[in-house]
């Protein structure tokens, strides 16, 4: 854990002591986890990707189309968050590995529950960050993810829902 100059104590910080709800810890961990969740949202993004190249249905693309733009926006919001903390770019990790799925349906299994890992994560975030503006970006983001779990178990169920109809036709 890498000690980011104690917020609090930094004119710079643009918050006030006043009612400060957050520790040193606490600051410390979600700048480390925001590194994590930039990297986590690119490899969202290339998962994403593959989706929408088998999607089955014009509607589920545009589905995952806009989860996926979703997640280049949280990236960005994360870079400027972190840079705005540690005046440092969040180093990129080169070569992201996509794993390809055994089916369109495992993908979108695996994507509703690296949507909720997600949300626990950035809560931990929000918690840490002293700064309410940054706060109630990172609360958008917890939004967002929980809406895209939602839209991938409308996928899951109208997936499943068709094989069942298909089958007993």
């Amino acid at each position: 854990m890498y000690n980011y100059n104690l917020p609090y104590m930094n004119p710079n910080m643009k918050c006030s002591n006043y009612g400060m709800d957050f520790s040193q810890e606490a600051f410390n961990n979600a700048l480390n986890l925001i590194k994590d969740a930039v990297q986590g949202e690119r490899e969202d993004e290339l998962q994403y990707d593959y989706l929408i190249s088998v999607a089955p249905s014009q509607e589920e693309k545009d589905i995952i189309v806009t989860i996926r733009d979703d997640e280049r926006n949280h990236r960005k919001w994360y870079r400027d968050v972190y840079k705005y903390y540690t005046g440092q770019e969040v180093e990129s990790k080169n070569g992201e590995e996509f794993v390809k799925p055994e089916s369109y349906l495992e993908g979108i299994s695996k994507a509703i529950f690296g949507e909720l890992g997600a949300m626990e994560k950035y809560r931990i975030i929000r918690e840490g960050l002293p700064v309410r503006l940054f706060r109630d970006t990172v609360f958008r983001i917890l939004t967002d993810e929980m809406k895209h779990a939602t839209k991938y178990n409308y996928i899951l169920s109208k997936n499943a829902l068709n094989r069942t109809t298909t089958t007993t036709s």
